[in-house]
């Protein structure tokens, strides 16, 4: 089982692939966009931490900037019906603290933001997640009723983005870190964000 890969980068694939060779052996790794994104130009001497995913007639590897993208990338694989590519995609739109943060606080509508993630699968995700990641430090997982106002406001904020043509990762960037009860004001904000970049 390979954990982990040194070597000189090769190719890197705008649609999500890269080679690694190590030791004249060239490796195809699946990675997300925020991993391509920090990866250095080709012919760099690259450390990728790795899962290496076996099926029947089938092996693959995914490679990870950081060991808790490939920690929480293994928990998420191990939920129910949710296969290698859908937990790269939670992982593109949830770095590991916000996916942690949106289970803690049972932010369903978080996962939804995800491409290919629906109501259902992500209620069942939240369940499931809760066993497997590592949540303890993040806000509890039984909201009061200010948080749950505060969740509530933060969810039509990011359904209001998304009706606005505003694509996954914007939405995901403008509402980081907003607080507060007030939709309009909180609307106001993220938009303010968004026109600033």
């Amino acid at each position: 089982m390979i954990g982990s890969l040194r070597g000189s980068l090769v190719d890197k694939d705008p649609e999500g692939e890269v080679v690694l060779e190590v030791a004249g052996v060239g490796y195809r790794i699946s990675v997300n966009p925020g991993t391509l994104v920090v990866l250095p130009e080709i012919g760099a001497d690259v450390f990728m931490h790795v899962h290496h995913h076996i099926r029947e007639g089938d092996q693959q590897l995914y490679g990870f900037a950081t060991l808790a993208e490939r920690k929480c990338f293994e928990s998420v694989i191990g939920a129910h019906g949710v296969g290698p590519a859908l937990a790269l995609a939670v992982l593109a739109t949830l770095p590991p603290d916000e996916l942690r943060q949106a289970v803690a606080t049972n932010d369903v509508d978080a996962l939804c933001l995800v491409p290919g993630v629906g109501k259902k699968t992500a209620q069942r995700m939240v369940l499931e997640l809760k066993n497997r990641l590592e949540i303890s430090g993040f806000d509890s997982n039984e909201p009061d009723n200010d948080q749950q106002v505060a969740s509530t406001a933060l969810a039509d904020v990011r359904e209001a983005l998304i009706q606005m043509g505003f694509g996954t990762e914007e939405v995901r960037r403008a509402v980081e870190g907003l607080e507060g009860d007030d939709t309009s004001m909180m609307l106001r904000s993220a938009l303010q964000r968004l026109a600033a970049k």
